[in-house]
């Protein structure tokens, strides 16, 4: 019985890691999109047309 329940807790961990480690790249894709936006780019990193940026008042 232990052995079983050994098991599960290790299966259940793996998969935890799988979803952390998107959880991160998400996370660093975010960061990534709004450091080009900070430098007048586009999410993407292309770059911006007049037509992209907001009006400012």
């Amino acid at each position: 019985m232990m052995k079983l329940a050994f098991a599960a807790l290790v299966a259940i961990s793996f998969s935890s890691c799988n979803t952390m480690i998107g959880v991160g790249r998400d996370f660093r894709q975010l960061g990534q999109g709004l450091e080009y936006k900070a430098h007048g780019k586009n999410f993407d990193g292309s770059e911006s047309t007049p037509q992209d940026t907001l009006p400012t008042y």
